[in-house]
């Protein structure tokens, strides 16, 4: 083939969606490296959440003028509060999988299919 007719092609590092496909690998390793200390964390950062939430719930009854209720009669031992997760490791996942799966997408559709097209012919007048 004729070396005019080749197609220049910029290093793959240069384009975007490598990055963020490389990048979002990345995440997906990372959530893998700390699934394991990732529950023990959010049920920390969710047992003091839903324990503001009560206690914003209670304030807006004292100032409503209705009776008090004790929090730590209502608190719950830690055994007894559900597993489920409010933002469970899977959504994380999934977002940082989708991310992954359409940046090479877009990477293989931005480089082509490998065949450079056919060179145009000169027009005629």
């Amino acid at each position: 083939m004729n070396a005019v007719h080749q197609r220049h092609r910029p290093p793959v590092t240069d384009s975007g969606w490598f990055w963020a496909g490389l990048f979002s690998l990345m995440a997906l390793a990372g959530l893998a490296a700390i699934r394991e200390k990732f529950d023990v964390r959010q049920r920390q950062v969710e047992g003091r959440f839903l324990g503001r939430q009560q206690a914003a719930t209670e304030r807006q009854r004292r100032a409503a003028g209705l009776p008090e209720i004790d929090l730590a009669e209502s608190a719950r031992e830690r055994g007894e509060v559900a597993p489920a997760r409010i933002v469970p490791l899977w959504t994380l996942v999934a977002l940082a999988a989708t991310a992954c799966i359409v940046s090479f997408m877009m990477l293989a559709r931005e480089r082509g299919g490998g065949t450079p097209p056919p060179p145009k012919s000169p027009e005629r007048c």
